[in-house]
């Protein structure tokens, strides 16, 4: 499905939904995080780059403080006054857009506030740890951001999509997903500094090397509402404060000696995947510069080790997708997003795409798992206007 194509069908579905026309259509990518898993919200390092998978968003104000919500995922319209958006009044998946139509008030008790009808759309698969509730997130913040007059800059529109996902989704993401669907840019990934929020494009070149990204979809669902997700983040918590710092980010790595005589071994091994992590994204954003895609494999499968033996937040799924991708002659694979589902990606030679590819399916057979969906991805834009 094209971008354009898409733009005309959410245009039509807002008219079939709503009566009349939206005032336009905006769109944000998903997103893959190449490495730097669980850092960002210990203010680390992440390099992530937006996708050519998109949500699009028709929105039209209105004259009232009603908003109304609807999808093509579920097309039920769930109905809100804006001033009265909390945690506790919005279900679903409703709570992204809605959302942060209320961390927007947060942050700017702007004088435009009215009521909007929103159409969502999207070719972002759900579940799969490609950042679907980012893309709506950043796809509606953009909008409101232009009907309402907010004035906000990209950055600040990442922290108020992030606190929307914070305070009425109930998740306790990083600002990782929104700032990769808002600043990227085609053929770049995004080097995001968590803590200042500083970002510096770093170019990929993965089709100058002849090689693509795959993503192995397992088909399993995951939700960063969920406790697992909560646990790891509480434990990094726990780790910092025993080790004497406010973040993880501030150890390093020659102070695992030091944390290892100190804390449980469950906390350390949570400790040490986010502080080798870190030094994982450095050398690769390094390795990109100095050598090109082909020398990050190494790092991209120390990582993978790193999630399911410290961090433990792999699935049988996740762990055949990366062995048998890598035997099939990707140079590089492991597990991306939060954890406990989701995707698998695999750096792989052209050449390879369709013996991984098929290798990886009939693993999954072999196995008895649901049948993975795999495809490729390119470096994409960030948000944008579409009409």
């Amino acid at each position: 499905m094209t971008s354009n194509l898409t733009q005309i069908h959410v245009s039509e579905a807002f008219e079939a939904t709503f009566g009349y026309a939206p005032e336009g259509v905006w769109s944000a990518p998903g997103r893959v995080n190449l490495i730097g898993e669980h850092t960002d919200y210990n203010e680390g390092f992440v390099l992530p780059f937006a996708i050519n998978r998109r949500t699009f968003a028709a929105v039209a104000k209105r004259d009232d403080f009603i908003a109304r919500v609807s999808s093509s995922v579920s097309p039920k319209v769930h109905e809100i006054d804006v001033r009265e958006i909390s945690r506790e009044a919005v279900s679903d998946w409703a709570a992204y857009p809605l959302g942060v139509a209320w961390a927007i008030q947060q942050f700017e008790n702007t004088a435009a506030l009215t009521g909007f009808d929103c159409y969502i759309d999207s070719d972002v698969p759900i579940g799969a740890g490609l950042s679907s509730s980012a893309a709506i997130e950043c796809a509606v913040g953009l909008a409101l951001n232009d009907l309402w007059s907010a004035g906000f800059d990209r950055k600040t529109l990442a922290r108020v999509a992030q606190f929307a996902e914070n305070n009425i989704v109930g998740a306790p993401t990083g600002i990782m997903d929104q700032s990769a669907s808002l600043l990227a840019q085609t053929d770049f990934g995004v080097f995001l500094d968590c803590r200042t929020l500083d970002a510096k494009l770093v170019e990929l070149g993965f089709a100058r090397e002849g090689l693509e990204l795959l993503i192995i979809d397992t088909k399993v669902a995951h939700r960063h509402a969920d406790g697992g997700y909560a646990s790891r983040r509480a434990s990094c918590e726990k780790g910092a404060a025993a080790m004497g710092v406010t973040w993880l980010r501030d150890l390093t790595v020659e102070d695992l000696t030091r944390a290892g005589e100190l804390l449980d071994d469950e906390t350390f091994r949570r400790v040490r995947h986010v502080v080798t992590e870190n030094a994982r994204v450095l050398e690769t954003v390094e390795a990109l510069a100095a050598k090109g895609p082909g020398a990050i494999g190494d790092l991209l499968y120390a990582s993978h080790v790193s999630m399911r033996d410290d961090f433990e937040i792999s699935i049988d799924e996740l762990d055949t997708a990366v062995e048998t991708a890598r035997r099939h002659g990707a140079i590089g694979a492991r597990m991306t997003g939060g954890g406990f589902g989701g995707a698998a990606i695999a750096l792989t030679p052209v050449e390879r795409i369709s013996e991984v590819t098929l290798a990886v399916i009939a693993e999954f057979e072999t196995l008895g798992y649901a049948k993975p969906e795999i495809f490729v991805v390119s470096a994409a834009n960030g948000a944008s206007r579409e009409a």
